[in-house]
């Protein structure tokens, strides 16, 4: 587990009662993801409230084959949590064994992939502050990038790192 992923978790603790975090196993969840394999279909687990809780959205995008021969499964995640339901966004990468290897965090849902396609992995915009003409192509049959840049209009855009333990 990254160090990020450690501190949300001690934060949640202090912020969240005990029967709140209940609510979803984040390991299990994605094994569950993992395990059926429906491309683009959401899974949801647990319930926010207004009185806190955890919801993990969960989507799986498909399975990359890299030139070297590496097997990646990708999952897009939005953990909504707290009070004031913060969402936390990661793009979640797996290997052909449902091993976590890493993450991208992603700072809006809009700005996580909207597909996997034939190794790309595809951003469409969707917020009305980029232009939604504006597609970004992230190729991962050569691997995973340590960093990649998403557009959003023009030059503009933002840097986004793997993340790994």
């Amino acid at each position: 587990m990254n160090k990020h992923l450690n501190l949300l978790s001690i934060l949640l603790v202090m912020i969240l009662p005990v029967k709140a975090i209940g609510n979803t196993n984040e390991k299990d969840d994605y094994k569950k993801v993992l395990n059926e394999g429906i491309v683009d279909s959401l899974f949801i687990f647990g319930k926010w409230s207004k009185n806190g809780g955890l919801e993990n959205h969960l989507k799986f995008l498909g399975v990359v084959k890299t030139n070297s021969g590496k097997v990646f499964k990708i999952v897009n995640n939005t953990l909504f949590w707290g009070i004031s339901k913060r969402a936390t966004n990661r793009i979640l990468i797996f290997d052909e064994w449902n091993n976590y290897v890493g993450n991208y965090k992603i700072d809006m849902s809009e700005g996580l992939p909207t597909k996997l396609d034939f190794g790309n992995l595809i951003f469409q915009n969707s917020s009305n502050e980029c232009d939604k003409n504006t597609v970004t192509k992230i190729d991962l049959s050569k691997g995973l990038p340590k960093k990649f840049f998403r557009k959003c209009n023009n030059n503009n855009g933002d840097f986004f790192i793997f993340e790994s333990d």
